[in-house]
């Protein structure tokens, strides 16, 4: 049992240590003040969120970047509330903002949605966001500039929550930070397995290219990761992280521990279906750490394993989680919150083995829509 409990917490600590050296390696991104040349289709799929969508709008109305290179593709999944007359309302100034229905075709709504949109769209290059996010005012800007740069084929740039108030709030943020964190180490070590469909960048033409969706459109959701393995299966080269500060859209936490249970088995439902051996080896060296400590933490109190080497692998654990989430919280310029890491790092591991174990028997609820795994 302490053999290889020993070896579990070794490999994570490989392994979060890896996306630790790796996150030193993508290098912050600087603006250059070049002329701008790139056209985007921004999608904004949206279901009931007439509450959010006023932030959003006034993001969108403060960007900067030529009023005739870009358009903004509001796709509506049968709202039920006031959300499509608040858009029609919003008088911004933009040159091209549409309203379109989604049609659909599979079971996953948001699939569908995007790809109603990319159909619709006159482009090249699609932005997906969502309806509860902030937009930065330098987004395209640092997108184009990017683009000209690297010549990409597909973009991951960092999402944040921006409400810290209260614990609950707190603690998704260091679960969001570490996972963004462990997103741009994917990056620099060259094992890219992540990224987030509030701000996510890709070529209309390798959409197409690739098919979309199809092969993956009966998981309701992935319609970010999905598509990020078939651009990498077929240009590794061509998909690069965007680690800029003027790239960062802010999204809003889950407002109960309830609707944070159902939005990560939601995440969980797609995670066996993954086809990067990586990102599946990420995802059980995880959950095998965090079952261990609780496992050991038993065992111990019932004087059935050493006290002591519990301790000193949980110490390990605590410190390479510790620093992965401080790199990411320095970039998001949010350390104020790693004051709630300690109480946090003792409640995760019964909350990330909890939604594993239930993610096998539970169907979830997302936008007033129960889905099955």
């Amino acid at each position: 049992m302490a053999l290889l409990s020993i070896v579990i917490i070794l490999t994570y600590l490989l392994l979060i240590g890896s996306f630790v050296l790796g996150f030193d390696k993508v290098k912050n991104f600087e603006l250059k003040d070049l002329p701008p040349k790139t056209t985007f289709s921004i999608i904004i799929p949206f279901r009931n969120e007439v509450e959010n969508i006023p932030e959003l709008l006034n993001s969108i109305s403060k960007l900067e970047y030529p009023k005739n290179l870009y358009e903004i593709i509001f796709v509506d999944d049968h709202s039920e509330d006031d959300s499509v007359e608040v858009i029609k309302g919003f008088d911004c100034a933009q040159p091209d903002i549409e309203i379109i229905k989604n049609e659909r075709h599979s079971n996953s709504p948001k699939k569908d949605a995007i790809s109603t949109a990319v159909n619709h769209s006159k482009n090249e290059w699609i932005i997906t966001t969502d309806a509860d996010c902030v937009l930065p005012k330098y987004w395209l800007v640092s997108l184009d500039e990017f683009i000209q740069k690297k010549h990409s084929k597909c973009i991951v740039p960092p999402v944040t929550y921006n409400n810290t108030k209260g614990f609950l709030n707190k603690f998704q943020l260091l679960d969001f930070l570490s996972m963004q964190g462990a997103t741009i180490g994917g990056f620099g070590i060259n094992k890219p397995f992540m990224c987030n469909g509030a701000n996510f960048a890709y070529r209309k033409t390798i959409f197409n290219e690739l098919n979309g969706f199809e092969g993956n459109r009966t998981i309701a959701s992935g319609d970010d990761i999905f598509f990020l393995e078939k651009v990498i299966k077929v240009y590794p080269k061509g998909v690069h992280y965007l680690k800029s500060e003027h790239v960062i859209v802010n999204t809003k936490p889950q407002l109960s521990w309830s609707l944070l249970i159902n939005q990560r088995l939601r995440w969980a439902s797609k995670a066996s279906t993954y086809n990067n051996w990586f990102s599946k080896f990420t995802g059980v060296i995880v959950l095998l750490s965090n079952a261990l400590i609780i496992t050991l933490g038993l065992f111990s109190a019932l004087s059935l394993f050493n006290f002591r080497t519990f301790l000193y692998l949980l110490f390990i654990k605590f410190n390479i989680d510790l620093l992965l989430i401080y790199k990411s919280a320095s970039f998001f310029n949010q350390r104020e919150v790693l004051q709630s890491f300690p109480f946090a790092f003792i409640i995760y591991p019964f909350f990330s083995v909890y939604i594993t174990f239930l993610s096998l028997i539970k169907k979830y609820k997302w936008k007033g829509r129960t889905f099955k795994k």
